[in-house]
């Protein structure tokens, strides 16, 4: 993964290239980008720019339950349903799908310089393509010292 300098104090983007299909953790990308800040209270955003992956803050603790997660949108978005667009192989609408029931962006407060996560929250970027792609995360945090 790779953080951009910063477009201002309060904004860059986070590079991250996948291997495939599945969660990738990035919440202590995250928690770097808020220290470097120096913003002690504020509003932290974090906007995936793509339609084939997204964001999740969810258990970091407990491996099985991004097992369940990807069991439940593989139900939920199948590949071999009969879609009409499917220019980029059988798991691009799927993709498209899964991406449509979860999120692209996550605000989370920040209080005393750290996102105020849940003791077993963490957050992901969840890469719906089975092959590798360049992923980017925006990331902002408008706030006060």
């Amino acid at each position: 993964m790779q953080i951009d300098r910063p477009f201002s104090q309060g904004a860059q983007l986070l590079h991250l290239r996948t291997k495939g299909r599945g969660f990738y953790q990035i919440t202590s990308n995250v928690i770097a980008f808020v220290n470097a800040t120096k913003i002690d209270t504020g509003l932290l955003t974090l906007f995936c720019r793509h339609t084939s992956a997204s964001l999740l803050i969810t258990e970091n603790a407990d491996p099985d339950v991004l097992k369940d997660l990807e069991a439940a949108l593989a139900r939920l978005a199948p590949e071999n349903a009969r879609y009409l667009h499917s220019n980029e192989g059988a798991d691009d609408m799927p993709a498209h799908i899964r991406t449509a029931l979860t999120q692209t962006h996550i605000s989370i407060p920040v209080i005393q310089s750290m996102p105020t996560l849940g003791a077993w929250q963490g957050i992901f970027l969840y890469e719906h393509r089975h092959f590798p792609h360049d992923r980017e995360i925006a990331m902002h945090l408008m706030g006060q010292s």
